[in-house]
């Protein structure tokens, strides 16, 4: 689930730096949702960083979980929403 980009001009992580130089910075994804489409079936999921979620204590975890059921639901909403105002799947002729 979760993915890291190196920063600009960096192949990989292994280049050593000089004595006080600053850090570099890495692009970490902590959360993601996810809306997907079959047909009109139309279908939101959000993931989370394991380690992220490692680190939370279970209440921090209960509310995460309840505002990313919201986030989840609000963009599959609206996605659906734009979907249906789109032009319709065209018909296979089977």
């Amino acid at each position: 689930m979760a993915s890291s980009t190196p920063p600009s001009g960096q192949s990989n992580g292994n280049q050593s730096q000089p004595a006080g130089a600053e850090s570099t910075t890495w692009d970490v994804e902590l959360l993601r949702v996810l809306v997907s489409r079959k047909g009109t079936q139309v279908d939101a999921q959000w993931a989370i960083h394991p380690q992220l979620k490692q680190d939370l204590l279970p209440h921090e975890w209960q509310e995460v979980t309840d505002l990313m059921g919201k986030v989840s639901g609000i963009v599959g909403k609206r996605f659906s929403q734009i979907l249906s105002q789109a032009d319709p799947e065209p018909q296979s002729n089977a």
